[in-house]
């Protein structure tokens, strides 16, 4: 399901480009921290991979205090952008990515393959290569392969949901045709902003379709991420914020996630006068709730 096509609905052309005057306007003067090594566009997937340029890149970003470094290596945070599976690249998060490695970590920000040119389990089967990339580099890198936790926000919030299932659910992992990186586990996740089942979510329905391509994929056993949730799925901080059009997704995530046993932290950021801080307010470093709200993501993955 994961062919490519060259039809592209006008309106995605337009929405690509007015979401991205919408960041490029928040992000407008901000200057990459000089506390952090970075190291730009390395090739995340191997030869055969059907992941061109520039899908298969990612960025990588760590600290350079040498001082504070774990003996064990620097804990690996890997980032999934959202964009609603259409829209989206690692330059567009680069200053959030590059925040998240000065509270510690050594943040992957990748590039994957995006609807409707590419169609669902793409993200997923990108993502995958990303983190086999990160166990057979660790070493070059100074990487922590006990300590790796991820973030993901909007539908790289889902996309990460559906990895974290695939990974801790052996029989669900099976109805996948790609590799699970063996030997990697993920200590603790983040869900920012996200939704979390393909049904239910009228407004985002044209996405939807447009990443999984065929209306029968909605009844397909790949895309059911909330059946094959157990007990053994990552412990979880789930987020939204009072003027997130996606804030009833969020508590009934987390309290489906308890439910199975999962350890689970929830919050929602805001207040619902505060229209400002919206969809993915995390994203923004001039705005104090976003910053409190990345804080508390890092404090969360520290404690584990």
């Amino acid at each position: 399901m994961d062919h490519k096509t060259n039809k592209i609905p006008q309106r995605v052309i337009d929405l690509r480009n007015e979401w991205k005057e919408c960041d490029s306007a928040r992000d407008a003067g901000l200057k990459e921290p000089e506390d952090i090594e970075i190291y730009r566009d390395i090739s995340y997937a191997p030869g055969d991979s059907p992941a061109e340029e520039p899908y298969n890149l990612l960025d990588l970003y760590i600290p350079k205090d040498s001082e504070n470094r774990p003996d064990s290596g620097w804990p690996v945070l890997v980032s999934i952008h959202g964009g609603g599976y259409f829209y989206g690249d690692k330059e567009i998060y680069r200053f959030y990515c590059m925040h998240l490695a000065q509270l510690g970590f050594a943040v992957v920000n990748f590039n994957y393959r995006l609807a409707p040119e590419y169609l669902f389990p793409a993200p997923l089967e990108d993502t995958m290569a990303v983190l086999d990339w990160i166990y057979v580099n660790h070493n070059k890198y100074g990487l922590d392969m006990e300590n790796v936790f991820m973030t993901g926000d909007s539908a790289g919030a889902q996309i990460l949901s559906h990895v974290a299932c695939i990974m801790t659910n052996r029989e669900f992992a099976g109805l996948f045709d790609f590799n699970v990186p063996e030997g990697m586990k993920l200590k603790a996740i983040s869900l920012a902003c996200g939704f979390y089942a393909f049904s239910g979510k009228e407004e985002l329905d044209e996405f939807i379709s447009d990443y999984l391509g065929d209306p029968v994929m909605f009844n397909d056993a790949r895309t059911d991420v909330i059946g094959h949730i157990t007990a053994d799925f990552p412990p979880t901080f789930i987020f939204s914020s009072y003027c997130d059009y996606l804030f009833d997704a969020c508590e009934p995530m987390a309290e489906l996630l308890r439910s199975r046993g999962v350890n689970t932290l929830s919050r929602i950021y805001g207040s619902p006068d505060r229209a400002d801080i919206g969809h993915v307010f995390h994203l923004d470093l001039r705005l104090p709730e976003g910053i409190r709200a990345n804080n508390d993501q890092a404090a969360f993955f520290k404690s584990f």
